[in-house]
C-alpha cells in the first residue's frame, strides 16, 4: 500500500470513526436504545481508532530527539 493510499484510508476511517459516534449518540439519547446494538456500535468503533492508530503510527514515525 503506498503513502497516498494510506492516507485516503486513513481519511475514510476518520469519517467512519465521526458517524459511528453520531450513531451512538443518537441512539444513546433514544429512549428504546438497542443495547446489543450499542455494543456492538461501540466495537466497530474501537476496531476503526485502532485502525486509524496503526496507520498514523507508519506515516508519522516516531522522532527520539
Amino acid at each position: 500500500m503506498t503513502e497516498d493510499e494510506m492516507r485516503k484510508q486513513l481519511e475514510m476511517l476518520r469519517v467512519e470513526h465521526r458517524d459511528l459516534h453520531a450513531a451512538i449518540d443518537a441512539l444513546s439519547e433514544s429512549n428504546a436504545a438497542d443495547q446489543m446494538q450499542l455494543a456492538r456500535l461501540k466495537r466497530r468503533k474501537l476496531k476503526v481508532k485502532d485502525q486509524m492508530a496503526l496507520i498514523e503510527d507508519f506515516l508519522i514515525p516516531d522522532i527520539i530527539a
